[in-house]
């Protein structure tokens, strides 16, 4: 249980160094960790497909991508304008309405019981590849077919023409 709770309180310092962060490049590196913190939690939750999916899809890929965009793009301060003191109320405004939510939802969890997971084999792939290949095997097949599709249709618009030499 103390593994949980040093987990959580990473992933909440983390976030916070996301948002505090001056340099985007920081920040962006700190959202990295805040979604390993959040894979670390899943596999806690022995929820190991969406650990695995945290892993490889937003660490891996949106999150590199979003470094790489980062450091192409060229953020300078002057030539960013000043930003109106509607848009710095609404953001306050919203800010506010989010510390009410979460003081609101720690006094509820504060008085609930811990959840106690009753199956063990909840968040497994064995369990998913079973539920996708005999209940849902004909709408998979299906996507499988429109991606393949859709995946030559975008070879073939991208192919040049070639010209016919004669």
């Amino acid at each position: 249980m103390s593994t949980f709770y040093f987990i959580a309180f990473l992933s909440i310092f983390f976030s916070l160094l996301v948002i505090f962060a001056k340099n985007p490049v920081h920040s962006v590196l700190y959202l990295i960790l805040t979604f390993f913190t959040f894979t670390i939690h899943y596999v806690l939750l022995n929820a190991q497909f969406l650990a695995v999916v945290n892993f490889i899809v937003y660490m891996g890929a949106i999150m590199v991508l979003f470094l790489f965009v980062m450091m192409l793009l060229n953020l300078n301060k002057d030539a960013e304008p000043g930003k109106h003191y509607l848009v710095k109320l609404a953001g306050v405004i919203a800010g506010g309405c989010l510390l009410v939510t979460l003081v609101g939802t720690l006094k509820l969890t504060a008085k609930s019981d811990p959840v106690i997971l009753q199956n063990a084999n909840l968040g497994l792939v064995k369990n998913l590849g079973k539920v996708l290949f005999n209940e849902f095997l004909l709408p998979f097949e299906i996507s499988s077919v429109l991606l393949l599709s859709a995946m030559v249709g975008a070879v073939l618009l991208a192919k040049k023409e070639q010209r016919a030499t004669v």
